[in-house]
């Protein structure tokens, strides 16, 4: 972002800041509104629901797909709408995973798509299995359903490269919350692709160009949240836990107590365990300033996940911008024009 003009009030620049993350987080992202606490609702029996608890405002208008709910799998919810840019030139592609706790959400909430068209790239907008339904596949743990149906999604759009016209290398996934968790998986877990596979799908690559997120989950390790913001609240349901309604034990207290039963899963699955050297840039997008080691107000989505996965990638060499109220060192304002900046700069990364 341009440094605003000195004669410009410094007041009136960290209003103008905090609008534009404000409109980042709840429109562009949340759609408006942003997940309380971003986990599962229940019904009136007591049992878990995958919609959510107040019907989610009309998606904004914009551009139709030009193909919508085209099959990358076998389940009802693998399926992927396509915007197709006009270009004479293979295009770079936003690849858009929606947020929802991994329990509810829609492709269909996906935004500035307007803006990805005109500045000459294509979007890619997914679904992918809830918990509930990768628990009902036998999925373990539950969180590897949604994960690896991202990866899926994302090599099917690299094989139709040549009938879409796009360029495969050049690749930026985004989303909000539970979204932002998976394309941060995508950034840093080392490529799935298996060259000896016989289905050409699975040949492609999982490796991204970069990635641009806002309410992001930087870990899903019980540990650390509980050590960056004390009443951590979120993740157990992604590893099965569900908690204990006698003992009053919740789905986290359960998460956090049995951790060093799962620390190969968190190794695997948190985005910040996977961090190395040759990851991808990323932009970290938040709603209110950090307050490390203090209880948040929206503990799920605090920019203390933002502060310490940049700590950790500058430590490991890798490009991290973290936007936040008043945040220093601000260089794009908007999740958006990160991800056109980087997906349309005439050289690498």
């Amino acid at each position: 972002m341009r440094a605003l003009s000195t004669a410009v009030p410094v007041k009136l620049q960290i209003m103008a800041m905090k609008k534009l993350i404000s409109l980042l987080v709840s429109v562009f992202v949340f759609g408006g509104q942003l997940p309380a606490a971003d986990a599962p609702t229940k019904t009136k029996a007591g049992e878990k629901s995958e919609a959510p608890a107040k019907a989610a405002p009309k998606a904004p208008a914009g551009p139709k797909p030009t193909l919508a709910n085209v099959a990358y799998g076998t389940h009802e919810r693998h399926v992927l709408d396509f915007y197709k840019a006009a270009s004479d030139q293979p295009t770079p592609v936003v690849f858009y995973i929606h947020g929802g706790g991994w329990v509810n959400g829609d492709k269909g909430r996906v935004g500035a798509v307007a803006n990805y068209l005109a500045a000459g790239i294509s979007v890619v907008a997914i679904n992918y299995r809830f918990i509930a339904q990768a628990e009902a596949d036998q999925v373990v743990p539950p969180v590897k359903g949604p994960l690896h149906d991202a990866a899926r999604a994302l090599q099917f759009v690299r094989s139709k490269a040549a009938v879409w016209n796009i360029d495969k290398a050049r690749i930026g996934a985004t989303g909000g919350s539970a979204g932002a968790c998976s394309s941060l998986w995508l950034a840093f877990h080392p490529d799935l692709a298996d060259p000896k596979s016989s289905d050409p799908v699975a040949r492609e690559s999982t490796r991204l160009w970069c990635a641009a997120v806002a309410g992001a989950q930087t870990t899903l390790d019980p540990a650390q949240m509980k050590e960056w913001t004390p009443n951590s609240r979120y993740g157990g349901h992604a590893f099965g836990f569900k908690g204990d309604k006698e003992k009053k034990l919740s789905a986290f207290d359960e998460f956090l107590a049995k951790r060093d039963t799962i620390l190969p899963w968190i190794a695997e699955y948190s985005p910040y365990a996977l961090v190395t050297a040759d990851d991808p840039p990323v932009w970290l997008g938040f709603g209110a300033p950090p307050a490390l080691g203090q209880e948040q107000k929206d503990p799920t989505h605090t920019s203390n996940f933002g502060v310490k996965l940049q700590e950790h990638c500058k430590a490991a060499g890798v490009e991290c911008e973290l936007v936040y109220p008043e945040a220093p060192g601000v260089k794009h304002a908007l999740l958006h024009q990160y991800l056109i900046e980087k997906l349309k700069a005439p050289s690498a990364k």
